[in-house]
């Protein structure tokens, strides 16, 4: 009768578990999958060459990057004596540069077979045991990169809000398969598309870094191989949770930027923030300047834009009647870009009417300078009357992020207008008031930085930064051992980055979640730490806080966004296994909760369901059953902080 009993529960568990095990293609594309993954397991435990010994004993193991090219210069080609975008050709092309590509390391490791064929791997530096080139390679990580490629190809002056949203919902279906995303991208409105995407991404805890180049990349001399191997390099190895653009050497915050010089490979600048990295002889991050989400919510795309904006210019004489005519339905919100610190002229009634009734039948009009750098401020009298009017101040926004910003805002129809208006004046994800630029760290702000600093000998601000980014991680892990959020907030407000791991690459959210302190794990999200951080041995806080069988802490890194990456889901299937042979109930309910797929394969092609029943562990398969008949999809948790 147990038997039976144990049979039917298989069937029912079989039954449910069909739509993960099989694709639209039928049992054989499972079995040849499954069959990729043993085969490059095996091949990378068995490589012949020292180099790949090395890479592949690794920890950290490799960072996918997925390449979204949408066009642009980057990959177009000479036809009737123009350049046009040239569809099928990029991948083809990069495979033959050495610099992006090592064809003996996807040869040996089966590469094609598990990624497919439009996946490349980055070389590892042939120097990389020298000091000097530890910032070309972080963790000597391989950096496996595929390109999906738009159809039909774009120049980037055709892009459009539409295409905007078709960027973010790829970035969002494949957002848990990736570490990161590199957008391939026309330079004409890069800054357009940057922007949107950083307001469009909600919550957003991976980089996502467009780049592209003044020059194909297939001529002898061009920026676009630089330029590429920056972005992935960047996008592979450093949780930067931000819409950036790379481009010269340069990674700056995809909001601030606007490019300036149509024919120097130094298109880009951000006139009011500093780069977030520069990649010189290092990569340099600068970690104070990097926006910090604050969120516990988990990542979407908000696609929904408002077209009814539009951009007007100031100009000496400029009539009325320009100014109503632009500014008539179905117009809903302006970027006025006005003289100096935010002025307009004050001896002109009529255009000063027209804006004030445009704002009082609900038109948005936000006040930003034509100048390339600065800031909208009220210190004159032609720019207080723009106020006056109804105008918001657009603090130091570029036109590009305001333009955005209005299109996003105006789109959020559970918003009154007045709800609106507060959001554009709000600093949503770094677009305005660079607060971040530079630490605040001085010698009186921590006595125990001042002792440091006195017996070294120290006195620059630059030196006592060092000492800070140098010590401070690690009394943060250790305040977070022991759940001392008192001490883990006074190192933040001496400047630390709560986000930065110590010597092992280990971030206090990762101690947090090891020890359960569920409370500290709240703070730490509410306050810049990253839920994708990786040790040097590729473990993230989820996967710490599942080893440790902490439910509720698993809960909430969940709601915030947590995965398992592709090699650690891979791996659940042998501890699903062993776990389902030992009867441990608690240990796969926690995998189950913490987003582990209960039909991966172990290593020896079983599930865990069929370990069960060949064992005859009759609880395991009804406890089995019913965490695969739970509904599918997204499950939203709540936890509460009863206790640290």
């Amino acid at each position: 009768m147990a038997d039976s009993s144990l049979q039917n529960l298989t069937s029912l568990a079989r039954a449910l578990s069909q739509p993960k095990l099989y694709s639209s293609e039928g049992d054989d594309s499972s079995t040849r999958n499954t069959q990729h993954q043993l085969c490059r397991r095996k091949k990378l435990s068995s490589c012949s060459s020292s180099e790949l010994i090395e890479s592949a004993t690794q920890h950290t193991g490799e960072a996918r990057v997925l390449v979204i090219n949408t066009g642009g210069t980057i990959g177009m080609t000479v036809h009737d004596n123009v350049l046009a975008p040239q569809a099928n050709a990029f991948v083809k092309s990069l495979r033959k540069l050495p610099i992006l590509h090592d064809e003996t390391y996807a040869q040996q490791t089966c590469m094609y077979d598990y990624y497919g064929p439009d996946t490349l791997v980055l070389p590892a530096p042939t120097t990389h045991h020298e000091p000097q080139f530890h910032g070309m390679n972080k963790d000597n990580k391989r950096i496996v990169y595929t390109i999906f490629e738009y159809s039909p190809l774009l120049d980037s002056s055709n892009m459009t809000t539409d295409d905007w949203g078709k960027i973010g919902k790829d970035i969002e279906k494949n957002y848990e398969d990736y570490d990161g995303f590199v957008i391939l991208h026309g330079t004409d409105t890069m800054a357009y598309t940057a922007s949107a995407l950083s307001f469009m991404c909600e919550h957003l805890g991976k980089p996502i870094v467009l780049t592209g180049a003044q020059v194909p990349i297939y001529e002898m001399r061009n920026d676009g191989r630089g330029n590429l191997l920056g972005a992935l390099l960047i996008a592979g190895q450093y949780v930067i949770p931000e819409v950036c653009l790379y481009f010269y050497n340069k990674l700056y915050r995809g909001n601030r930027v606007t490019k300036v010089d149509a024919g120097s490979f130094n298109a880009f600048c951000s006139p009011n923030l500093a780069p977030l990295a520069t990649a010189e002889v290092d990569i340099t991050i600068n970690w104070d300047t990097v926006w910090k989400a604050n969120t516990t919510a988990k990542f979407q795309v908000s696609t929904e834009l408002n077209r009814n904006v539009g951009l007007l210019r100031l100009f000496p004489g400029i009539t009325a009647a320009t100014v109503r005519a632009f500014l008539q339905p179905p117009m809903e919100g302006v970027v006025l870009e006005t003289y100096g610190s935010g002025n307009a002229p004050d001896n002109r009634p009529d255009l000063l009417e027209e804006l004030k009734k445009a704002t009082d039948s609900g038109v948005i009009i936000i006040n930003c300078t034509q100048c390339l750098r600065g800031s909208v401020s009220a210190s004159y009298a032609t720019g207080k009357v723009l106020m006056d009017a109804g105008l918001i101040a657009g603090g130091d926004m570029t036109p590009e992020a305001a333009l955005s910003k209005l299109s996003y805002v105006l789109a959020k129809k559970e918003l009154d207008l007045d709800a609106k208006k507060k959001m554009m004046g709000e600093n949503l994800r770094g677009e305005m008031r660079a607060d971040l630029a530079g630490a605040k760290l001085c010698l009186s702000d921590s006595r125990f930085i001042q002792v440091i600093a006195k017996s070294l000998s120290i006195s620059c601000k630059e030196e006592l930064e060092a000492i800070r980014d140098a010590l401070t991680p690690t009394l943060a892990c250790a305040a977070a051992k022991i759940g001392d959020i008192e001490a883990i907030e006074a190192l933040k407000d001496m400047g630390t980055n709560l986000g930065l791991g110590d010597f092992d690459g280990r971030t206090p959210l990762h101690i947090a979640a090891c020890e359960g302190h569920l409370k500290v794990v709240q703070y730490l999200l509410g306050h810049g730490a990253t839920v994708h951080a990786k040790d040097r041995y590729g473990d993230t806080p989820l996967s710490n806080a599942v080893r440790f069988r902490h439910m509720e802490v698993v809960k909430l890194l969940r709601k915030t966004g947590a995965h398992f990456s592709r090699d650690e889901s891979e791996e659940a299937g042998t501890e699903l296994c062993s776990m389902a042979a030992s009867g441990d109930l608690e240990g796969l309910e926690i995998w189950s909760l913490a987003g582990a797929d209960l039909n991966t394969l172990g290593y020896d092609g079983q599930t865990a369901i069929q370990v069960a029943q060949a064992v005859g562990k009759e609880e395991v398969v009804a406890l089995l059953v019913q965490l695969m008949s739970r509904k599918s999809g997204v499950i939203e948790f709540t936890a509460s902080p009863s206790g640290s």
